[in-house]
């Protein structure tokens, strides 16, 4: 039987299917979509891989230089060693309290913590607040009896960190520098004797005030004196290299730092004991033997008293006029009349 539809009875399958199907720029939006999506995520993976690729490094280059610490440990004795030997005997420092094997022990420790730092990813200022507390008793322990022994504690530390950093890829070696300066910083500088005097004040005390607002602007003071001293003498080389070597310029910034703190230090203790009995026996062991002039130490300490005055303002430098002048009259002409 055959059975008769009308057009109007019929399925509407071709206005059904075209109904169905989606616009033509839906689908190029969808495409679009799904594509950014795609690439989005790749790139998310590509940083995944290329967090862990970099923590899989950091975490070889922390168990090589862990591994060798022993040996770079006795030759950064040996260096120091030649280097102050005579000095110590100079300066008639008992030999009983340098220690090799408690100093030895002490780097051992803090480089084992800085490279796990390191291997970790902890960022160097969070590494400095962490170890701030044990390498102030470090520094603690050895200037205990007599404070020039941190000279020959430092030495080591710095060479250690010196000859890790040579050891090291070479792509690596200036992430590794930043922890390393964080172990020369807080060996050079008396920064936990100059927390410990700074508790003894009242908030709002002026010489508290006037440490405020030097402290942050440390390192800029130290670069602003090192990049006028570079400009002022062109042709100075100490025993490492020029003075606008990467190297010097390093140990400069650190040297300038270093002699604001102890400055800071004396203004909170209210006696210049800190310069008169570290610092300045500092300075007597190791510049002549690093070839440092004392002309340009001299020059760095007149510059110094320019930049704190603008930082702090004329009236907070009161506070530390005093220990500066101090300071200032112990690398005098008269002391060191040699340029």
């Amino acid at each position: 039987m055959v059975t008769n539809f009308s057009a109007s009875a019929r399925p509407k399958v071709d206005l059904l299917n075209k109904g169905d199907a989606p616009d033509k720029s839906e689908v190029l939006s969808l495409s679009e979509v799904w594509a950014k999506k795609y690439i989005k995520d790749l790139h998310r993976q590509d940083q995944v891989l290329r967090h862990l690729d970099q923590s899989q490094t950091r975490l070889n280059v922390a168990q090589k230089l862990i591994d060798i610490l022993r040996s770079v440990s006795a030759r950064a004795w040996n260096k120091t060693e030649m280097l102050l030997a005579h000095e110590i005997r100079r300066h008639q420092i008992s030999p009983d309290l340098v220690d090799p094997w408690t100093i030895s022990k002490d780097v051992h420790l803090v480089y084992e913590e800085a490279l796990a730092a390191y291997a970790k990813g902890v960022t160097p200022q969070r590494f400095s607040v962490a170890a701030s507390k044990r390498l102030g008793t470090i520094r603690q322990k050895h200037t205990a009896v007599d404070p020039r022994v941190i000279g020959f504690v430092s030495m080591q530390f710095h060479y250690c960190g010196q000859l890790l950093s040579a050891e090291a890829v070479e792509t690596e070696r200036q992430t590794l520098q930043s922890y390393f300066k964080v172990v020369d910083d807080l060996l050079y500088m008396p920064l936990h004797r100059a927390y410990t005097a700074a508790a003894k004040y009242d908030y709002h005390h002026p010489r508290l005030e006037t440490v405020r607002l030097a402290l942050p602007a440390t390192s800029r003071i130290a670069k602003s004196i090192v990049n006028q001293v570079i400009k002022l003498c062109p042709e100075y080389a100490s025993y490492t290299g020029s003075l606008s070597s990467a190297t010097v310029r390093t140990s400069s910034i650190r040297d300038v730092e270093m002699f604001q703190i102890y400055l800071w230090t004396c203004m909170l203790e209210n006696n210049i004991s800190a310069i008169a009995q570290e610092l300045f026996p500092l300075c007597v062991m190791l510049y002549p033997t690093l070839k440092v002039n004392w002309g340009l130490v001299r020059l760095m300490v007149n510059l110094l008293d320019q930049e704190l005055s603008a930082c702090v303002g004329s009236i907070n430098v009161q506070y530390y006029d005093p220990h500066y002048n101090a300071m200032l009259k112990m690398f005098s002409p008269s002391i060191f009349p040699e340029m």
